[in-house]
């Protein structure tokens, strides 16, 4: 590697880290404080890995217990509220006035002039999901107050609170680690695997073998020897590896980790100021396909060349070997106490052992750069922002037997390729449509385990859609509607002694866009936590005596069913 070359990489990595470590000196220690009045212990940390995203904040223990209060962890203004039923679930935003933003999510009730708020927010815009912002005024908050019940809502798993702290300005999550809470960690990470990757080629494109490690003292080995010989001249490794908090099991992400050739930085990456809009650039961090695959997740320690994110130091990171000589290489990995663990061993080029690359007669999509794919029946066309290495282009068609089936079954790539953007897919029907019949088209990409239904949108006569997956996709006509369960067949059905009304609507295609309810005219708030069934839960607005309840549930084709009760509820 040229020298000057190398010492240019190394400032740019040295820079890099300074920057790191000042910003942590920089953090307001104990300006927050623990939002729960428990012993603080985390489910899970800033940057682990899940999936399509790094996680963003802490993930706080409930003790397994759900409304415990929670409590405004500074001072400052409660600016906005979300309700919604995967993500977040309930949330509340605090600004603060250091400049920063609190959030905290997957809660159940706010406190009570908060949530009576909310609701007449909901039944104001006559929808549960909510997303508001509050004049800054109306909801002041000093640190310790109470805001809300913790719960299990949204996209949760289980009870906890998920914690986050953000810049105000720019929305950037933080790492909430570096801010002095009441969490010790004196255990540096472990590492469990390495991999090798030949930079010459995609990283889709090839077998990557792994090395086996072993910890002698600090620091970790090759299991066998102390030296790869590799064929390429152009390389890049990658880490397994978890942290642990001191007194804790739980395996949490890594905080860092840096490689050094014959002890000059080359690269280095750091989970620390990540913003919603690149967090799926993951997807570019980790072994993609191996992870899919079934296989562990794997964290680069170079960027892939679509990935743009600010994750890695500005370079390329491979590490070029023009020479035959062994070089030695050191991998530290660090969490956010700067605890850190180091592989050290040594890499070799031998050309006897190069196999040599044979370039693909298909068609490759290139990132950076509008890729189009263009068959009889078949276009896809993908932003410069879609891939994070080429792809060589993989395409077959396979006639259709469905009998809605209005285009055949079209597969393009692999779901194991991972898509940044999403691709706009266009498909041109077996027959002509009427106008009537492509009002109730729909798509459907089937991604490995997945299916993901769209609505198709019309252009000269070929239908089409966005999707973020790679696999099959297929056009079909629903005229379906979807099916709603009874609340019984009496002619009036008395509700006096129930405390709410559950409905889970069904669908052929297993997508309800939309579902309302109203009696006597009046819309009634039913909520729809994690998507899975519509519940109301009995309120002043529903009226005393005898009314008509409507319910009306429409799916992504626009097939609406509609049922109509009459219902009584006497006042007690």
């Amino acid at each position: 590697m040229n020298l000057m070359y190398r010492t240019a990489l190394t400032l740019i990595g040295l820079c890099c880290f300074s920057f790191l470590y000042s910003q942590q000196k920089n953090y307001p220690k104990g300006y927050f404080k623990h939002p729960l009045n428990i012993r603080m212990e985390l489910v899970a940390n800033f940057g682990e890995l899940r999936t399509n995203h790094w996680h963003m904040g802490l993930d706080i223990r409930t003790q397994q217990k759900e409304n415990l209060p929670v409590y405004a962890s500074a001072g400052g203004h409660i600016t906005r509220v979300v309700v919604e039923p995967g993500g977040f679930g309930r949330a509340i935003y605090i600004s603060h006035p250091n400049g920063l933003t609190t959030l905290y999510a997957h809660l159940n009730n706010f406190e009570p002039r908060l949530h009576k708020y909310i609701i007449d927010q909901q039944y104001k815009a006559q929808s549960w999901e909510i997303d508001i912002d509050l004049p800054r005024n109306l909801f002041p908050v000093k640190q310790g107050d109470f805001i809300a019940y913790s719960g299990n809502t949204g996209g949760s798993a289980g009870p906890h609170v998920h914690f986050e702290i953000r810049e105000t300005a720019t929305e950037k999550c933080l790492n909430a680690l570096m801010f002095g809470f009441p969490i010790a960690d004196a255990v540096p990470p472990s590492i469990t695997r390495l991999a090798l990757y030949d930079r010459n080629k995609s990283v889709y494109h090839q077998n990557v073998p792994f090395y086996s490690l072993r910890k002698v003292g600090s620091k970790y080995g090759l299991a066998k020897g102390n030296t790869i010989k590799t064929g390429s001249n152009k390389i890049s490794f990658a880490i397994s590896a978890f942290d642990r908090l001191s007194g804790s099991n739980n395996p949490n992400g890594i905080y860092a980790a840096r490689t050094f050739v014959d002890s000059q930085l080359i690269s280095s990456f750091a989970l620390d100021r990540i913003d919603y809009n690149e967090t799926r650039y993951m997807n570019a961090h980790i072994d993609y396909k191996m992870k899919l695959s079934g296989g562990p997740y794997v964290q680069h320690l170079s960027p892939m060349p679509g990935d743009t994110t600010t994750v890695y130091s500005d370079n390329d990171g491979s590490i070029y070997l023009n020479d035959t000589v062994p070089h030695k290489i050191s991998i530290e990995v660090l969490d956010a106490y700067l605890n850190t663990s180091t592989i050290e061993f040594y890499v070799q080029y031998d050309e006897s052992l190069n196999k040599g690359y044979t370039a693909t007669a298909s068609q490759q999509f290139v990132p950076g750069q509008i890729n189009v794919f263009e068959a009889p029946e078949f276009e896809l066309f993908a932003t410069e922002f879609t891939f994070y290495d080429t792809i060589n282009v993989a395409y077959s068609v396979v006639k259709s037997a469905a009998g809605n089936a209005v285009t055949n079954q079209h597969q393009f790539l692999s779901y194991l390729i991972p898509s940044h953007d999403s691709v706009i897919v266009r498909m041109k029907p077996i027959e002509p449509l009427s106008a009537q019949e492509k009002d109730r088209v729909v798509i459907q990409c089937i991604s490995g385990t997945r299916k993901i239904l769209q609505k198709a949108s019309w252009t000269n006569d070929w239908a089409w859609a966005k999707f973020r997956n790679f696999g099959s996709y297929q056009a079909f006509i629903d005229t379906i509607p979807p099916n709603i369960n009874s609340l019984g067949n009496a002619d009036t059905i008395n509700l006096t002694a129930s405390r709410r009304l559950v409905f889970t609507p069904t669908d052929n295609f297993n997508s309800i866009k939309s579902f309302r309810a109203e009696v006597a005219g009046q819309w009634l708030l039913f909520t729809n936590d994690k998507g899975r069934t519509w519940i109301y839960n009995f309120d002043e607005y529903f009226p005393q005596g005898i009314s008509e309840l409507v319910v009306s549930v429409e799916d992504e084709a626009g097939n609406i069913t509609e049922r109509r009760w009459w219902v009584r509820r006497d006042g007690k």
